[in-house]
């Protein structure tokens, strides 16, 4: 319970809570062009994840 106490007292989680509030929602418009962009990026990030997956499991085999 101690420890509790003091992990909450190091971390200010009504701050954290305001600042996600804020940035809930995004304040720009992104054209088709950036969705497509941001699209692709995400799946060359699964992409790359599931190679790095994939060299470790045969590494271990």
């Amino acid at each position: 319970m101690l420890a509790f106490r003091v992990f909450r007292s190091l971390f200010d989680f009504s701050r954290i809570r305001e600042i996600n509030e804020k940035y809930k929602t995004p304040k720009i418009t992104m054209t088709r062009g950036v969705k497509i962009a941001l699209l692709f990026l995400r799946l060359y990030l699964v992409f790359l994840v599931l190679v790095l997956i994939f060299k470790f499991v045969t590494m271990i085999i």
